[in-house]
Parts: structure tokens; sequence; C-alpha cells
């Protein structure tokens, strides 16, 4: 610390402009390639050691070789020097390699600008709260960069001034942002750009492998948050449905529909009491909407389309690459599907040939035991096996091989839900029942702090159904028999956490989740009243303002009348400003102007007894100006200033 008290003033600000640089960066090295991160990083080091030093810049021909050395390196790793990634890979190292052309004002102003921009470019890949209050820090930061840059040389120590300006400046505009942020017409999310090439996010897959949806146990993000219209279903109830997977080549499930267009009608038959509720849904990338079983209409989308497959999942018109806020009624009490069989059920009972043998056989065996069993009884006398088998649920029952249904039945007899899923549905078919697999979430936990079910990434789930005469599709979910606690309980496996969970977790519980719902809370009114911000909520704020059916042209109306406001607003408080410099120092100065204009030269800094003496040739104005004078330095013996006033309007002054 002393030697940095020591360090030129030029020196300082360099130092903390690099750090403001630093924390620019730093929360887009996860989206950075790694070289990119290291480049950077060098550079700022490189430049910080120059500065710590008074040592000269390098040449420009070392800009010139590292600028082509990233254009290569940027094109070998995303072969387009275009789009989002590539993008901002390279203002990334602009803004660093220019630290390094630091010689003028100019150069800095260049720095600054690039560095607002790159700050912006963190939107791009996450719009968390806690992404916000990291890009305010670096707004404050970058602002007090700025006005340093325009204090005079001769002061030594003004960066904690700097700072002071920096503040008002933020808070200044604090009050114009929230109208902008409310009022101005927008036509897309507050954040966000087209995601490059659908760039994959944690969640659901649209297939899957027995083995890869027990990775999204270790990932404790939300998914989506429900709240509930009146009394929300019991939990074992909560099966937010998501890809139907019928199809099977002994390695991987694949869904039958996926693409957007009217599917043909699935006998869906609802009865009994609708549960109402709102859906905030994260960004997944997929055109998926997650709802509960089943849902007849379709949800409220802002701006886009939904259409139902004959599986009864819902499909958005588009990915879903931003937050998303829909309604949907759904009734838990419902049929669908054939009554009776048909050749279209057929497809739910083939297996590829060659895979699980012992499954096959096991079947053949169940079908001698029980010759005339129903596909009920069949269902059943599986689910019994798998209560009485001596199997497990669990987090990792490590990889399985070629057959994994003979694995789970016969050897390992333990899973996650897909193992237990999967070699479920198998084996239904290999009994010709009908059978296939579903993906979701099941379940969630009730956030006591704002109201809202939560439910993570780690309550991805995979169940079956089968089809049953006159039933239709029923849902069976094995691992509910495996592991009761997993279903129907707020029982989870739970993926390890880090060093300070842990220690927090062992030391006080209790506060551990009250801490981690008032975050979740605090995230989720950020979504909701920030990110989730859309223009329908615009509309209801002008409906609430008193516009009976608000438009566009009603938003313009309202931000210009704010606007002429701030401007009188403004002027008012302009005059307010004028009125508070010292009144005295304003009537020597009319007095000045009055002597002026008859042609008596005045000196700009002439005090009022030195006024009186170039007019003496007027007693009357000579004898006011020595009043003035007793008026700042003996007030008690003299004219109020008031009364100076009058006076002053009332003189004759010389022509």
């Amino acid at each position: 610390m002393r030697r940095l008290s020591t360090l030129p003033r030029d020196s300082r600000d360099t130092l903390f402009l690099l750090g403001v640089i630093a924390w620019v960066v730093l929360p887009q090295v996860a989206n950075l390639p790694l070289w990119c991160s290291l480049l950077a990083a060098g550079v700022l080091l490189w430049r910080g050691w120059l500065a710590w030093g008074s040592r000269s810049l390098p040449s420009r021909w070392w800009l010139a070789a590292l600028l082509a050395v990233t254009l290569a390196a940027t094109w070998a790793t995303h072969k387009t020097l275009l789009g989002r990634d590539a993008g901002v890979t390279l203002i990334v190292i602009l803004l660093t390699l220019k630290t390094l052309e630091l010689r003028a004002r100019r150069d800095a102003f260049v720095v600054f600008f690039l560095g607002f921009f790159t700050m912006l470019t963190n939107f791009f890949f996450s719009q968390s709260l806690l992404t916000a209050a990291a890009m305010l820090v670096a707004l404050l930061g970058l602002l007090a960069a700025l006005v340093n840059a325009h204090m005079p040389v001769e002061n030594k120590a003004p960066l904690r001034e700097a700072v002071r300006i920096a503040g008002s400046m933020a808070l200044l505009g604090a009050p114009i942002m929230a109208v902008l942020f409310l009022l101005f017409p927008r036509m897309a999310p507050l954040w966000g750009v087209p995601s490059d090439a659908m760039a994959g996010r944690s969640g659901l897959s649209a297939s899957m492998q027995v083995g890869t949806m027990a990775s999204l146990a270790l990932d404790d993000g939300i998914a989506l948050r429900v709240r509930f219209e009146g009394k929300p279903p019991a939990q074992k109830d909560l099966y937010f449905r998501g890809p139907v997977l019928p199809l099977f080549d002994g390695r991987e499930w694949r869904p039958q529909f996926t693409e957007f267009a009217r599917q043909p009608n699935s006998d869906l038959q609802v009865s009994g009491p609708s549960v109402n509720y709102q859906v905030t849904l994260e960004p997944s990338n997929r055109p998926w909407l997650l709802t509960l079983d089943a849902t007849p209409n379709a949800p409220t989308l802002p701006n886009m389309g939904a259409v139902m497959t004959p599986d009864l999942q819902w499909l958005a018109s588009r990915p879903v690459t931003d937050l998303l806020r829909y309604r949907v009624q759904s009734y838990p009490q419902f049929r669908y599907g054939p009554a009776r069989a048909n050749l279209a059920l057929q497809a739910f009972v083939d297996l590829p040939p060659g895979y699980n043998p012992r499954t096959l056989q096991l079947a053949a065996d169940m079908r001698r035991a029980q010759p005339s069993a129903s596909s009920a009884q069949l269902v059943e006398a599986v689910l019994a096996r798998l209560r009485t088998g001596g199997y497990s649920y669990t987090l990792d029952p490590g990889v399985y091989g070629r057959d994994t249904a003979d694995e789970f039945w016969f050897d390992r007899k333990e899973g996650f839900c897909e193992h237990i899923a999967s070699s479920f549905v198998i084996l239904m078919r290999a009994l010709d029942v009908p059978a296939r697999i579903v993906t979701g979430y099941q379940g969630g936990e009730l956030n006591g702090v704002d109201g809202y079910w939560e439910v993570r990434q780690s309550d991805a789930h995979a169940w079956a159904e089968v089809w049953l005469q006159d039933s239709g599709w029923t849902r069976v979910d094995p691992t509910g028999v495996v592991s009761p606690g997993r279903v129907g309980s707020f029982t989870r496996l739970q993926a390890p956490r880090g060093v300070i969970g842990t220690a927090l977790g062992n030391v006080n519980p209790k506060l551990e989740r009250s801490l981690r719902a008032a975050w979740d809370a605090m995230n989720n009114g950020w979504n909701q009243w920030v990110l989730n911000y859309s223009q329908g909520k615009q509309l209801d704020l002008l409906k609430n303002l008193g516009f009976k059916s608000p438009e566009w042209e009603d938003l313009g109306k309202v931000l210009a009348a704010l606007l002429v406001l701030a401007s009188l607003g403004g002027a008012v408080w302009a005059q307010w400003e004028r009125r508070q410099h010292d009144p005295w120092l304003r009537l020597l100065q009319r007095a000045r102007q009055k002597l002026q204009r008859a042609g008596i030269a005045v000196p700009a800094s002439a005090p009022p007894r030195q006024m009186a003496a170039l007019a003496q040739a007027h007693p009357a104005v000579r004898d006011w100006l020595l009043q003035l004078e007793a008026q700042r330095y003996a007030p008690q013996t003299a004219h109020s200033l008031a009364a100076l006033r009058r006076s002053f309007r009332q003189l004759v002054w010389p022509r």
C-alpha cells in the first residue's frame, strides 16, 4: 500500500481501470474459451506490471501480432467471427488489448466505452439477480474511471471524489431508468438475443439413455416455479409432463412426436375439479411447456402458439430461450387413449431383437405361471417383484452395459429413476402390455417466503405409462414402489454440496434452508418483476392508471407527459438552485452591470467601496453601494438585503 501511494497519478488510475476491467470480464470466464480467458488475464497482468513500474508500452507490432493470434484462435474455436459466442470472445480480447494503447485520453475513452459494451454482453448468457448485482458494481466502477479521467492532473487523490460523483450520477439517472423500463415499448424480452445454434442448457433431453438422467440430480438449479390458485394438489400428484418416449432401439428412448403441428385427437376426457396455476419456466432452448396431467386447453402464452401432441405433451411454437410465464388449467382426474386394443398399440410393445434375453425369458416364465392374467394383474405382479425383490434406488448405480434391463432385474438390482422405469417398460412390453417412458419433473418444494412451488432440475424424473383395457393410458411410477420416499414426500437423493454449504448445513440446517428460501424468493421476484416484465404488464399498468383499453399509442402519451413533467421539474430545480447562490453577490453584479452600461469602467473584482469611489458623481448610487458593503460586513447596523433590493429598483442610475 505504501508503494501504491507513491505511484504517479497516471499509474494509479491505470491500475484502478484494470481492476474494473477484470471485474467486468470475470463473469464471462465460464462462457469463454480457455485460451481467451488466459490471454485476457495475461494481457491485464502485463499492463498492470507496466503501470506499476512506470515502464513504456509495447510497440504496435506486438499488438498486431496478438490481434492476429486472437482472430485465428477465434476462427479455430467457433468456425466464424460472427455470432454471440465469437463476438463476445473478440470483444473481451479487444478490450484487454486496447489497455496496451493507453497513451492519450482518447485511448482511455475507447477503453471506457468498450468496457460498457463488454459489461452488457454478460446479459447474453445470464440475466440472474447475481449477474445484475455484479454488473451494477462494474457500472459504478466504469463511471468512476470516466469521471476520474476528467479531473485535473494536479488533484493528487481524486479517486474517492470520482466514486462519489459516479454514485451521484447513477442515483440521478435511476428515476429516468425506471420510467423507461416501465413505459418504453418493448417488442421482445428485456434482455437476450437468439441463442447461437440452440446452445445447450441443462435440463431434460429430447431422448433418454439409461444413466443420463442421473446427472440432472446433481443440478440444483430451478427448472420452473409454480403459483397455485387455491389449494395445491398433493405433492405426490405433482407430475409435470415433459417428453414422452415410446421408441426404443435397445440403447435409447426417443419421442414419436417432435414437431409443432396439429396432431390427431388424443381422446382426452377430463372430470372433477380443475387445478389453476401459473408457471414461470426457466429457459431450456426446447419447445416443451411443462404442465400437470392433464391439460386439455392450451396454456396462455405471450406472443406464441401452443399445440398438444397425442401423448398429452404441450409444445410451444418456438423454443423457450427466455424466461416464460404462462397460465394453465389442469384436471387431475382424466382418461385418454383408446378404450379397446387396436393396431396402433403394437408400436408400444415392440422391442429391438437381440437385447435383454434374460428379461424376455422372465416375461415368458411369468406368462406361463399366469396364462390368463390381465394386463392390470401383470402390472401388479411386476410391481410386487420390485417391492419384494431387494431392489434399491440410488444416484450412482455405476455404468450399465448393453443389456440394461437384464442388469437391473438380475445383477445390480439398483438404479436411478430411468434405470427403474426403462427396465419396467421393457418387461411390460415383453409381457405384451403396451408401455412407454414419460419424462418430466415430479414433486417440488414450497418456498415459504414468496409462496411459490420451486421445481428444480434435481426433481427430474422418469416414469411409465401402460395401456389397460377400458382405462386407456395409465400412469405407473415404479420408482415409487422401489423408494416410496421419492414420490409423495420431500425425500430426494442429495447431490454433493460445496464446502460452505456442507458446513452451514451441518452447523444449522434450519438456517441453511431459511437462507436458501430467501435467496430463491429474491431471484423469483427478480424474474417475475424485471425479467418477465412483458408487453402485457405494460398495458396492465396503463389500465391501473385509468386507461380503459390501452394501446401502444397510450404508452407514448404517458411517456411524453412524464417527459414534460420532468422538464418542468428540471426548470424549477434550476431556478431554485440559482436562488441558492449568494444573493448579495448577485445584487452586487447587477449594480456593476448598471455602472458599466453608463460607461464607467468597473473591474470585475471591484468591491462595493471601490465601485462607490468610481460613482462619486452620483451620490445616491455611492451611498447605496456603501450601504451594500455595510450589509455584508456590519449587518447589525445596516439595511436588510430586501430593503436594498427595493432601493436598487428606485435608484436613478447614470446613463
